[in-house]
């Protein structure tokens, strides 16, 4: 995909998308809110190799060819049947390795806004068993089957909660 088939899609100013170097590995995530501030998050299933049976954010791995926001894009959209409006923020950017020995990543994740219907998103149920929405009552959940320290999924949804009164 190219940025010209993503002139419907807003960055807010100053938005970082990093251009990845040849051999890393990059993953993207992007932070859903809807109209009550809450955030979308969809669980794991417990056969997946890395975070089996976990609450994630919508995202994935960046393919050949690809910009981070032609992933977050095609993401957005596989795993949700939702189309990326805008991206409001960066929310972070992290360096992780997991358990399943493809070495290192680099991740971006965003705080974004979305078209579709919010009350029914197109899950990937082959990837994923649950999906909820968040809000700051909710988030001890997010820790759920994960090893202490290992709450990135939780920090990510606190940081996007705290933009939660701005426009969606």
């Amino acid at each position: 995909m190219d940025a010209a088939r993503h002139t419907d899609t807003v960055l807010a100013g100053g938005i970082e998308m990093p251009v990845p170097a040849d051999g890393e590995q990059w993953t993207v995530g992007a932070v859903i809110l809807d109209q009550q501030g809450r955030a979308f998050a969809q669980k794991r299933s417990p056969d997946r190799r890395l975070f089996p049976d976990c609450w994630d954010i919508v995202g994935g791995h960046v393919e050949s060819g690809e910009t981070l926001l032609d992933t977050l894009v095609r993401e957005v959209r596989e795993e949700t049947g939702w189309r990326l409006r805008r991206i409001r923020r960066l929310l972070s950017i992290t360096a992780w390795t997991g358990d399943d020995g493809a070495g290192l990543r680099h991740e971006a994740d965003y705080l974004v806004e979305v078209d579709g219907d919010l009350n029914r998103p197109a899950l990937e149920w082959d990837k994923h068993t649950a999906y909820d929405w968040f809000g700051p009552q909710d988030l001890p959940r997010l820790k759920e089957n994960r090893a202490p320290g290992e709450f990135l999924v939780h920090d990510l949804v606190v940081a996007a909660l705290q933009d939660r009164k701005g426009p969606h």
